[in-house]
């Protein structure tokens, strides 16, 4: 493998990285790289091409496990001799997050086969990025000046559930599960940066469930001949997407979802220029 097919594997990576967690689609950018690179590479067939965005999605999670590290310490109950920890008498349990996880989940389960076959597709990928940049824009539009949820301890059940019902969109290729989510989170009273805190904590087991279980379908396509490949963009992945997260998380009750939702269209007003 020589060195131009490791520095795509680092591209790749990074493009999966910056855009897994930010409200902008990942689905939609991995849709461009694909037709440019992954597919024309000799040594990746298409299955070997899809083991390879399985890896560089499981790089992007370690990174999320590495930011909230703390917190998931806490909702695994491993951190029992923490004294702070103990005297919170509200604080987001696991069970908040297995709850904002039902919908989409049971969905996803009932409606697998009909997404894979009928909504991955470039056409439907624009109609998801341009209605999830619409949701983003009215999310801003109608959210509290003052926010009542300032952290996500505030979450409650019914609120966790009714995120989790709304991150049922991002079923839809190019709607965003990090874009529907925080949009409806800031529409239910959190502050951008709560809504963006439970988003990520949400997004870990859904994905690494996912993620694991394409995995071991998938086995057999890690060859010596791949896996340099695989290594480079998981590094890859994992970096950019810490950086990612960290630079997110800092600015996104300052700029809010307007930037992204403009992104978004321009975005798909691009993509249809370059393959319409």
């Amino acid at each position: 493998m020589d060195i131009f097919t490791l520095l795509k594997a680092i591209i790749l990576g990074m493009v999966e990285g910056l855009t897994e967690f930010a409200p902008v689609s990942s689905t939609g950018h991995m849709i461009i790289v694909d037709d440019m690179w992954l597919q024309s590479e000799q040594i990746l067939t298409k299955y070997v091409a899809n083991t390879f965005k399985i890896v560089i999605q499981l790089g992007s999670i370690l990174a999320v496990v590495v930011v909230f590290k703390d917190r998931f310490v806490d909702l695994l109950g491993l951190n029992k001799f923490n004294k702070k920890t103990i005297q919170r008498t509200k604080r987001l349990k696991l069970s908040h997050v297995i709850v904002g996880l039902i919908p989409a989940g049971v969905l996803g389960v009932f409606f697998e086969d009909y997404i894979d076959e009928y909504l991955f597709s470039l056409t439907t990928v624009l109609i998801g990025l341009v209605l999830g940049a619409i949701l983003m824009l009215v999310a801003d539009r109608f959210s509290r000046k003052n926010p009542v949820i300032l952290t996500i301890d505030q979450i409650t059940f019914k609120q966790a559930f009714l995120v989790g019902c709304i991150q049922c969109l991002s079923l839809w290729p190019g709607f965003s599960r990090s874009g529907s989510t925080i949009s409806g989170g800031v529409l239910l009273g959190m502050s951008h940066r709560t809504a963006a805190d439970f988003t990520f904590i949400m997004a870990v087991p859904i994905m690494l469930g996912a993620s694991s279980i394409s995995l071991l379908k998938n086995w057999q396509y890690f060859t010596l001949e791949a896996l340099p490949f695989f290594i480079v963009g998981f590094i890859s992945a994992f970096i950019f997407a810490l950086i990612s997260i960290r630079f997110f998380l800092k600015l996104i009750n300052r700029i809010k979802l307007v930037p992204f939702a403009i992104y978004r269209i321009v975005l798909a007003f691009t993509i249809y220029l370059i393959y319409y």
